[in-house]
């Protein structure tokens, strides 16, 4: 008679196995590759369409920007300011998406191989840092030929975008969890990118904002991130309360989509 085995993971409720995450990192590499090439294939110009989106996207928030609004107190270019939040906002946006169908889209694994099913929505997010290389290297040549003046803040950079990487791996891991018990997600979460993407100064400046109304919008962690990031690059003021609340905003998102991903993921295999 054959043996029934029901694969479940095991430890508390609040235990993310990052170890067993980090003996599975070849998994997570090997998947990471894999989307990063099954999202270019049988494209006719591949990888270039990761220059091409914040490109052109830039090119026409100047062409509107410049003509409708102005924003005096940009102390740099506005493509160059519009680039480098776009840059960050595409990465958070693609991942996102990409992160919360990774274990729908992987059934097969799910329901069948055991291993932290974290690896995968992050996976899914690591696949977007590709495009987001390519992005800031388009940005560097964009600031040299603009002519900026670096800093010493620059190497603050990195920090900002490792943070825009935690934030997405928090998402991505949240709503690929609730993706398994509630498919409304697919339909829901296209909104709420597109209404956080208004919410955050991609394309205008907070300093735009009214006063009263930037305290609303420091809510969002990503207003921290794009101020400390383009005033690392550009050699701007950082607004420490804005990246203050970023930080602490996104370690309690962080914390809040790992519980939630961990209570639910001994039942995706029945879910999914």
């Amino acid at each position: 008679m054959q043996e029934n085995t029901k694969i479940k993971t095991g430890g508390a409720w609040f235990d993310l196995n990052l170890r067993e995450v980090w003996a599975y990192r070849e998994l997570l590499y090997f998947l990471t590759w894999r989307d990063v090439k099954v999202r270019y294939k049988q494209t006719a110009i591949g990888v270039l369409w990761a220059i091409l989106q914040p490109v052109l996207t830039t090119a026409i928030f100047t062409i509107i920007f410049s003509r409708f609004a102005r924003f005096e107190s940009l102390q740099v270019p506005y493509p160059l300011f519009a680039l480098s939040g776009l840059l960050v906002w595409l990465f958070v946006n693609n991942s996102v998406t990409l992160a919360s169908n990774s274990l729908v889209a992987n059934t097969n694994l799910v329901t069948k191989i055991y291993f932290p099913r974290l690896i995968m929505p992050s996976a899914a997010t690591f696949s977007g840092l590709i495009d987001l290389v390519l992005g800031l290297i388009i940005l560097v040549g964009l600031m040299i030929y603009y002519g900026v003046n670096l800093t010493s803040r620059i190497f603050a950079a990195p920090l900002f975008v490792a943070l825009a990487i935690v934030l997405t791996v928090s998402f991505g891991t949240l709503f690929a969890a609730l993706n398994v018990r509630f498919r409304d997600v697919k339909f829901v979460l296209p909104f709420f990118l597109q209404v956080w993407m208004f919410l955050s100064p991609v394309f205008y400046p907070s300093e735009s904002l009214p006063e009263k109304w930037r305290i609303v919008f420091a809510l969002n962690p990503l207003t921290g991130i794009l101020q400390g990031f383009r005033a690392a690059l550009f050699g701007g003021d950082f607004d420490w309360s804005a990246i203050g609340a970023a930080l602490i905003l996104t370690l309690v998102l962080t914390l809040g989509a790992f519980f939630v991903f961990k209570r639910m993921e001994d039942d995706f295999a029945d879910l999914i």
